[in-house]
């Protein structure tokens, strides 16, 4: 299963924005900001990767359940596995 063009490039978009997050968190490790701060733009990367992962796994579900024509086949079952293993 392809996902849709316009959803991956949503998700490659905030790929991009978290990858710039890490690259902010090294350089605040490498000019020594305090442990609070870090640790709160972590928790800000850690979310947005999780949002990512929601994103992807929600357009995989609408896209299958579209091609079933609302029947559950395994393809839907192993994207809820996917989805719930995010939680």
């Amino acid at each position: 299963m392809q996902i849709d063009p316009k959803e991956m490039a949503r998700v490659v978009n905030r790929l991009k924005r978290t990858q710039g997050q890490v690259g902010g968190i090294l350089r605040m490790l490498e000019e020594g900001r305090t442990c609070e701060d870090i640790i709160t733009q972590l928790a800000a990367v850690s979310r947005a990767l999780d949002r990512t992962g929601f994103a992807l796994t929600a357009s995989g579900l609408r896209q299958c359940l579209a091609e079933s024509g609302g029947n559950e086949t395994m393809e839907t079952l192993k994207l809820e596995r996917v989805f719930l293993s995010l939680a």
